[in-house]
């Protein structure tokens, strides 16, 4: 597993935002029913920068509010190759797991809501996915995001591993 990623500064980027989800909760009180509600936001500018935030309150308004400003606390980046991923992986959160598949040009984004919607705003134009498990939205967005950002692109392992491609080329 790579290290913790520390969060990107929002400054200068041409961030978009999304709600994939927003929950209803109901308090039962002596005067009848509180009513609060959860918001599930996802912000990214389409090159490689996304972040998840949940926001709750009274109103869905400040809810979403609060997702968004929490989102761009946890913004980070994502590598992207040629419009898909490097590699297949993994990702698992909670009961919710998802497989990120790296597809060929033309293909598109073919996967479910949640994670549709974290994939697009980082920019993925091409890949297969499939869900795995619990199909729970907050599980799902944060599953495939736990996913991004476990990728390495080449240049990682060969650092990691202290080797370079001409040089396993030439060993041949």
């Amino acid at each position: 597993m790579k290290e913790k990623q520390k969060p990107i500064n929002p400054e200068g980027l041409d961030l978009r935002e999304k709600l994939i989800y927003v929950n209803r909760v109901a308090k039962v009180v002596k005067g009848g029913k509180n009513f609060s509600f959860a918001a599930l936001m996802v912000i990214g500018d389409g090159h490689g920068h996304v972040g998840l935030g949940l926001g709750k309150a009274r109103e869905v308004p400040e809810a979403i509010k609060k997702g968004i400003a929490r989102a761009r606390k946890n913004l980070r980046h994502i590598t992207i190759e040629k419009g898909t991923i490097p590699h297949e992986v993994l990702g698992e959160f909670g009961a919710g797991r998802v497989f990120l598949r790296p597809a060929s040009p033309g293909t598109g984004v073919i996967a479910g809501s949640a994670v549709r919607s974290v994939l697009e705003l980082v920019g993925v134009t091409d890949i297969l996915t499939k869900s795995i498990g619990s199909s729970n939205p907050h599980n799902m967005a944060k599953a495939t995001l736990k996913a991004l950002l476990s990728m390495e692109n080449m240049d990682e392992v060969q650092e990691k591993r202290n080797i370079s491609i001409v040089d396993y080329q030439s060993k041949k």
